[in-house]
């Protein structure tokens, strides 16, 4: 079978660069152009079985144009990419017959499975391997082929195909998203929109709004209808991350969605019907949440049907050096710097670090020795100041037994003091005590860092 050209419309030239590189390092061929007009006419000349399009043109809207593709050869599988404020246009792309959506920033291998899904869908897909493939292989996004990623990985692949609701549990930065994401596109919703929503990041009073959506004049502000989260997914997967930080009034309004599929947008006369599948996620404890009255019991047996637990970097063992390699490899490609490979002594250091932002602190290290640096080995004098201090302090070992009278002191300090002055003493002694970092006292207090920051600014603002 002759390998088909695919049709990229990218107004951006570095992204057309990157996107090709990506398509041709695959073994596809690709052709691209920054205008409508241009994608137009090649479209008809080429008349590709698959078109990567970007929604934000600058002679024409990307929506329009996906139809006149549509019109000429309805059997395209269209994938438009938009910016992670147009979801909802995305979504509308979905309906009027796209293949699939992306949304900016994605990686490579969520790039190369969306166009080997939309490849089979039209008939062009390479012949299926001899043999089946490893049933615990890294699925979607995921790098590391350590014993508890195995695990995570069966679990994603044996549950993916249901639809029960799926709890992920974890540290921050360890990945949650991804694990999400990947139960979706194993999913039969994988041609279906996937939706996150951080529950911690968005203010309580906006987050029913947020959700459900509301009607145009429902309240101050409310100048245009919003379909909300929940409408959005409508046919694929509802991602609620940071699912304890969600208000007790909503946690009600969840628990009748979860129980009827019906959603009411804010001002709304009438319910609708939605199809959506859940899955959340937090970095807490919430069978504690439950116990502390700040979680619903009812909502979280509605909701933690199959639990998955995504384990911390440090229990990953050679995952860490798996993923930091991949991430010089691509962070390279991106900055344009001669990275080839990491010194064993970095290695070794990887491996010895308690990695306490988990993935996504290893991958901001290695992102700021690319851009700081050129290869092609990336060194220990290469390491950002921070995991020279981290390396400097070593294993913490136990010491003496403390002295108790401090304690006692600080404990009778509190009397006299009402509950919120105490909450606020003890949020600003933690962060203080750890230099000023509001993630590390949100790990220690065991609350999301949004949590905090929300906190702060209420307190700022009554002086």
């Amino acid at each position: 079978m002759t390998q088909p050209t695919l049709l990229l419309v990218e107004d951006t030239p570095s992204l057309q660069l990157v996107y090709e590189s990506v398509l041709r390092s695959a073994g596809h061929k690709v052709k691209s152009e920054g205008t409508a007009a241009a994608g137009l006419a090649t479209f008809k000349a080429l008349a590709p079985p698959v078109v990567l399009l970007d929604l934000m043109l600058p002679d024409r809207d990307g929506l329009d144009l996906m139809r006149d593709f549509l019109a000429l050869r309805p059997e395209t599988a269209v994938i438009v990419i938009t910016a992670n404020g147009s979801i909802n246009k995305a979504v509308a792309a979905m309906r009027a017959g796209a293949h699939e959506f992306l949304v900016k920033p994605f990686d490579e291998q969520r790039f190369l499975n969306a166009i080997a899904n939309a490849l089979a869908s039209v008939g062009n897909a390479p012949a299926p391997p001899a043999t089946e493939p490893d049933p615990v292989a890294p699925p979607g996004d995921f790098i590391g082929t350590s014993a508890p990623m195995r695990d995570v990985y069966a679990r994603i692949r044996s549950v993916a195909r249901s639809m029960a609701t799926v709890f992920i549990t974890g540290e921050s930065g360890t990945g949650k998203e991804l694990c999400a994401q990947a139960v979706h596109d194993f999913s039969n919703r994988a041609r279906g929109p996937f939706v996150p929503l951080n529950c911690g990041a968005i203010p309580s009073e906006l987050l029913e709004s947020e959700v459900f959506g509301h009607v145009k004049g429902s309240f101050t502000g409310a100048i245009s209808d919003k379909p909300g989260a929940a409408a959005s997914a409508d046919g694929g997967t509802l991602f609620l991350d940071e699912i304890c930080e969600l208000d007790l009034n909503l946690q009600t309004k969840l628990l009748r969605f979860l129980q009827t599929s019906t959603i009411q947008p804010v001002g709304a006369a009438r319910a609708r019907k939605v199809n959506v599948r859940i899955v959340c996620a937090t970095n807490r404890d919430p069978m504690a949440a439950v116990r502390r009255g700040q979680f619903r019991e009812d909502l979280y047996y509605r909701l933690h049907v199959v639990p998955i637990h995504m384990p911390p970097l440090r229990a990953r063992g050679d995952d860490v050096v798996t993923i930091a390699e991949a991430a010089l490899a691509r962070f390279s490609l991106e900055e344009d710097r001669r990275f080839q490979t990491i010194d064993p002594e970095v290695r070794t250091l990887f491996r010895a670090l308690d990695w306490p932002g988990n993935v996504r602190q290893l991958l901001n290290v290695m992102r700021r020795v690319v851009v700081l640096n050129d290869g092609p080995v990336v060194t220990r004098a290469m390491l950002p100041i921070e995991i020279h201090h981290e390396l400097e302090r070593g294993p913490a070992t136990p010491g003496p037994d403390p002295d108790p009278r401090p304690a006692r002191a600080a404990i009778d300090g509190l009397v006299g003091h009402t509950m919120a002055e105490i909450e606020r003493l003890a949020v600003e002694a933690t962060i203080a005590r750890h230099g000023g970092s509001v993630p590390k006292a949100a790990r220690i207090l065991d609350v999301a860092p949004s949590t905090l920051y929300r906190k702060i600014e209420a307190w700022k603002s009554r002086g």
